[in-house]
């Protein structure tokens, strides 16, 4: 099964054709479309709309997740909405099943850095809610992932990055806010066949979790600029 994979579309009233034109052949070369966050570029939803009409041109089912930039406005439940209307499955926490053979359970995930790096929850209430909520981000892609376990194929979709690899070569003072390792914790130990993310925009196409599993950052622009196109097929 082909999968295709794109992340931070950011689609914005003042840039019409662009991802309609950018995401054109995924009907050709794959069978499912994953989203990796980011969907809208300012959270509205009148980006919602445009997004689902630029994705008509994509008729294999498409699922995503919501990244920071569709937190903005506080209207996530309006672009849930417009895409759910618009054939777009949006995850949180939940998980899609495709033709009882692929599973994808999805999550936002969130920030706070990698391996001895990161953050833990000590000193000021401030920074233990800040670590609280990577935490719970990871326990729901544990919870959804355990649904979907009895798949021979389960898809970690994410907006954050769960390794440190895929965000290398962004600016270092930035990499703790591009993801967390406690976001990986649950895709090794549920034995996760990939796993999916966005939000490093500079970052790299590969890498793998401490266990081996392969972790893809499909960010558009990144995927444009090292692989030529606005996203990424692989076989599972």
């Amino acid at each position: 099964m082909r999968l295709a994979l794109a992340g931070d579309l950011h689609a914005r009233l003042d840039q019409p054709g662009r991802l309609r034109h950018a995401l054109r052949e995924v009907d050709e070369e794959a069978d499912l479309l994953l989203l990796a966050g980011d969907l809208t570029d300012q959270g509205l939803p009148e980006e919602a709309e445009l997004l689902v009409e630029e994705l008509s041109v994509v008729r294999v089912p498409k699922v995503a997740v919501l990244g920071n930039h569709d937190h903005e406005h506080g209207k996530t439940e309006e672009l849930s909405h417009a895409l759910a209307h618009g054939g777009v499955r949006v995850l949180d926490g939940d998980v899609y099943v495709y033709d009882d053979r692929v599973g994808v359970a999805g999550v936002k995930g969130f920030c706070g850095g990698f391996e001895r790096a990161t953050l833990e929850p000590w000193g000021e209430d401030i920074v233990k809610r800040f670590v609280l909520e990577a935490v719970n981000e990871s326990l729901k892609l544990e919870t959804a992932l355990v649904r979907v376990r009895q798949l021979d194929r389960r898809i970690a979709l994410l907006h954050y990055a769960p390794i440190r690899e895929t965000v290398l070569g962004e600016d270092p003072e930035i990499i703790a806010f591009l993801g967390c390792s406690r976001l990986s914790e649950p895709i090794d130990k549920l034995e996760a066949t990939l796993a999916v993310h966005g939000h490093a925009h500079k970052g790299q196409i590969t890498g793998r979790t401490p266990r081996g599993t392969p972790v893809y950052n499909a960010t558009m622009e990144l995927l444009a600029s090292k692989a030529g196109r606005g996203f990424l097929v692989v076989e599972v």
